[in-house]
């Protein structure tokens, strides 16, 4: 009977079966990194063994990190990859990671990285300066890599400057000093040696390196860095993966991570697939929602071999729903109606937060008050006097002002004769709190004349929708980050997850957004963002980011709904388990985990 693990509350699913031989542990390298006593937060040294298995909400489009936005590839990804940096679990401050050590120089524009050494891909060969000036210069800062980052490593359509001085140094030159810099650098270092020939350095096209590490593709070709690689895919049913025994971290006794022998991700879509596998003894944490909160905590009460672990008020992160318009909808009325934020003011009069709180998420919630920073954050800026109340007669008064009434006597506004107000709501029909907000928002926004149609997908390609052209309304979660930098390509104006504004994008790939096409409120937001970024007086940015917060508060792009609890089922045979959400590179606990 294998021993059975939990994991982190940070996939939608579970996982599975596949027995991997178990390769004996080498020493760590020379540089290990000791990790700190975690003691004050609960953990302590742990065992060796065991297999842990979680869920993924769909089946990973790739293995490749950085060719797609992808929920279930990046959570496989987080596994296996590591950065220059990462977050300190306990206080999230940055640490090191695989750069060892880092120097900056006096007008703060040269980064100089010192790497790890005696660190290893999966497959044996040494990580090196070389791996890093490649992934920042040939994927990172490619425009086409569809889930690279140009924008923030770049200014004026011209990337920075990655050079390596030796084999184990790296230096980053930035055209301006950034006190927000280090926190971009948290993205996962890839192999050069296996993905050359996909880049243009390698003779390749710069889009070719969104077809690197297919699915189907061999697996041993797949290497990280990480404390877990490859060992097996089943399509559309399970990966599997196996400790890494060259992994360059040992817990705070010398003891080398991670404990667990191997991570199993099993691909179940939608909740009530996950909690049945739970259920079963399949899985050995699920996430859950407020919903499913009651049944749970009643069964943590009764001495059930489980504990509901939630994480609201002070959540370091979070995925807060929101509901966005498409400023750019086909239906070029739409788009017109959408783009005027007195719309979205009176559309927010209708939205029922302190219903959905209570009948959708059982209390586990509480109003936003924020666009993409944690009130844990020290950039957080409270907007909740923004929000309002839920008021039917002010949305109705708000409607007639903007002269969209019901001229036909069908109960339905028109945006001109012969046009209703009328649009789809895009929902992910397998989640356990979608459905009940698009029934809720349905029946209010009908109170008011708006008509909506509920069309349903898989959440799991909510975002992706959003990303595409064929859609009106939206839900969709994007997570938050303690600054406002590594929120960036959401909130900034033209940035590449401003999905409800893409006119406001680059006409080609690496250029500068189009302003032509921002209001003057976005084009401010636009230039508080660049100042952001390239101020290193850090009370500065504070002033910046609190007058952005507040700018998107007031004509709000997207209506914020709620800020939910993180809510997780951990089996008691876990130990070390830490709530996490979602794929944030550089805070990784599952490393730590073991089993009693």
């Amino acid at each position: 009977m294998k021993q059975r693990l939990s994991k982190l509350a940070l996939a939608f699913g579970v996982v599975g079966i596949t027995a991997a031989a178990f390769v004996a542990i080498a020493a760590p390298p020379p540089s290990a990194k000791r990790m700190p006593n975690y003691s004050q937060i609960g953990l302590t040294p742990g065992k060796a063994g065991g297999t842990l298995t979680l869920a993924i909400g769909s089946a990973p489009q790739t293995f490749m990190y950085y060719g797609a936005i992808d929920s279930a590839g990046q959570r496989v990804a987080q596994h296996m990859f590591d950065g220059l940096i990462e977050s300190n679990i306990a206080t999230g401050k940055i640490e090191p990671a695989l750069a060892e050590s880092w120097t900056i120089s006096p007008d703060g524009k040269v980064y100089t990285f010192k790497l790890r050494q005696g660190v290893k891909w999966h497959d044996g060969v040494e990580f090196t300066a070389d791996d890093v000036v490649f992934t920042y210069d040939q994927i990172i800062t490619n425009p086409e890599a569809k889930g690279g980052d140009f924008n923030n490593f770049s200014a004026g359509g011209v990337k920075f400057k990655f050079d390596k001085l030796d084999k184990y140094t790296v230096r980053f030159t930035l055209p301006f000093s950034s006190g927000a810099f280090l926190v971009q650098m948290r993205g996962f270092i890839m192999p050069k040696h296996q993905l050359l020939k996909y880049t243009v350095e390698g003779g390749g096209k710069a889009a070719d390196i969104n077809g690197a590490w297919a699915t189907n593709a061999d697996l041993k070709t797949i290497v990280g860095t990480g404390p877990f690689e490859l060992s097996s895919y089943t399509v559309n049913q399970k990966v599997v993966m196996v400790k890494n025994p060259d992994y360059w971290k040992v817990d705070s006794s010398g003891t080398q991570l991670p404990y667990i022998d191997k991570l199993e991700l099993l691909v179940l879509v939608g909740p009530q697939a996950q909690e049945a596998a739970f259920k079963n003894g399949t899985l050995d944490a699920l996430d859950i929602s407020g919903a499913q909160f009651p049944d749970y905590k009643t069964q943590e009460r009764a001495g059930a071999k489980l504990s509901v672990v939630s994480q609201l008020k002070d959540a370091i992160y979070g995925s807060p729903p929101h509901l966005a318009f498409n400023q750019d909808a086909k239906d070029s009325d739409l788009a017109k109606v959408f783009s005027n934020y007195k719309f979205r003011e009176a559309i927010q009069f209708a939205v029922n937060r302190e219903r959905i709180i209570s009948d959708v998420y059982n209390g586990q919630a509480q109003l936003p008050g924020h666009m993409g920073v944690p009130p844990a954050g020290r950039f957080y800026t409270n907007t909740k006097n923004y929000l309002g109340s839920f008021d039917l007669k002010a949305a109705n008064a708000a409607l007639d002002a903007l002269g969209y009434k019901d001229t036909d006597g069908d109960g339905v506004r028109n945006i001109r004769a012969g046009k209703q107000l009328e649009f789809a709501l895009t929902y992910g029909t397998d989640s356990a709190v979608y459905p009940a907000m698009a029934a809720i928002f349905q029946n209010d926004f009908k109170q008011i004349g708006v008509k909506v149609n509920l069309k349903g997908v898989l959440s799991s390609t909510l975002l992706g929708t959003g990303l595409g052209k064929d859609w009106e309304t939206i839900f969709v979660a994007l997570g938050d980050q303690p600054d406002p930098e590594l929120r960036k390509p959401i909130w900034q104006p033209g940035g590449s997850l401003y999905y409800w504004h893409q006119s406001t994008q680059p006409k080609t790939p690496g250029g500068p957004a189009n302003r032509e096409a921002m209001t003057s409120w976005e084009k401010r937001l636009y230039d508080i963002f660049d100042q952001g970024t390239k101020s290193s007086n850090q009370n500065q940015r504070l002033a910046l980011y609190r007058e952005g917060q507040q700018l998107l508060a007031k004509y709000m792009p997207v209506i914020m709904i709620v800020k939910p609890a993180n809510i997780t089922v951990v089996r008691d045979t876990l130990q070390n388990f830490v709530y996490t959400l979602g794929v944030i590179p550089g805070y990784n606990p599952v490393p730590l985990y073991y089993f009693k």
